[in-house]
């Protein structure tokens, strides 16, 4: 297994700005991700499948209870809908594809038993693997999904330990790595990462990648804040391209071994400079639509993988 950076290194980098020195930071991270993945990139694609109304008050989000965005609500979608999705999906080449649900779980009964036939629709006609992000879940809820053929379980941390409390208070820190032990517990793969961006020091942010690699998860899903109007951060905290990078290359550094993937707020925070995730060392990244903002677009996103020389794996 190779050792990753400490995370005094990782704070180095963080805290770099000359350009020599940059560039230096974005070469070891292509060299790493190479190493990981050759010049294959994947891609993962959401479906909203329950939206608002949510009782949790963090602090960034759109769905939250203390939020006054102007979001449009909805109970969850039916299983066809589901499967239409990720159908839309696969066709666009996505290699994975996630059921995203609002609020602090999804208990037995009618909801999950409509995840469950979703994720059996997919698993037996699509060519995509089905993941999905439904909250803080008992192993017996995960099991019963485990059963109906998901593969991965994505429950990000959002933030450091020493930064959660700051941005959501209505649950406790523990709930989240609980979760993720869990599904790890139960034999999914697991996606975990967090946001960059929400007021953290960048100590707190090395201390993010830290409790991720701690937990030896699958996949680490960077996302970036992106100031919804009507939500406690609608002012946002001034992340600039270069703060992204920096941040997944620390990541690819720490976890050399481990997919980072990049997700909400790529078009917003890093504009131009997009295509250099890649050479900070993502491996893969969403596409598409995020749970209530618009992407891009899927072609040109497909037309940054080909511009950059690499190959998207299906």
């Amino acid at each position: 297994m190779t050792q990753g950076i400490s995370t005094t290194e990782a704070l180095e980098i963080l805290k770099t700005n000359d350009p020599v020195q940059l560039l230096e930071i974005l070469r070891r991270a292509t060299e790493a991700r190479e190493k990981h993945s050759g010049n294959k990139i994947k891609t993962c694609s959401i479906v909203n499948a329950k939206c608002g109304n949510c009782q949790q008050n963090c602090a960034f989000c759109a769905q939250s209870a203390r939020s006054k965005a102007k979001i449009h609500t909805y109970p969850l979608i039916p299983a066809e809908e589901m499967y239409n999705a990720a159908k839309a999906a696969a066709e666009h080449g996505s290699h994975r594809f996630g059921i995203v649900t609002s609020g602090t779980k999804v208990v037995q009964g009618h909801d999950l038993d409509e995840i469950c036939k979703a994720i059996r629709m997919i698993r037996k006609d699509l060519p995509i693997i089905p993941c999905a992000s439904l909250g803080i879940m008992t192993e017996d809820t995960m099991l019963q999904l485990k059963e109906a053929g998901l593969d991965r379980y994505h429950h990000n941390l959002e933030a450091s330990p020493s930064y959660f409390p700051e941005i959501c208070t209505t649950r406790p820190y523990s709930s989240q790595l609980e979760t993720v032990r869990t599904a790890k517990k139960v034999g999914f793969t697991v996606c975990s990462g967090g946001i960059i961006g929400i007021g953290e020091s960048l100590e707190q942010r090395v201390e993010l990648l830290e409790t991720i690699r701690s937990l030896e998860v699958d996949s680490v899903p960077l996302n970036f804040l992106s100031p919804i109007p009507g939500t406690l951060l609608e002012g946002g905290c001034g992340i600039t391209p270069w703060d992204c990078l920096r941040a997944i290359a620390a990541a690819r550094l720490m976890m050399p071994e481990t997919s980072i993937r990049i997700c909400g707020g790529r078009e917003q925070n890093l504009r131009d400079m997009q295509s250099l995730i890649f050479a900070a060392g993502a491996d893969s990244f969403m596409t598409g639509g995020y749970l209530v903002t618009p992407g891009r677009g899927v072609q040109a996103d497909l037309q940054m993988i080909r511009d950059a020389g690499l190959e998207l794996v299906r």
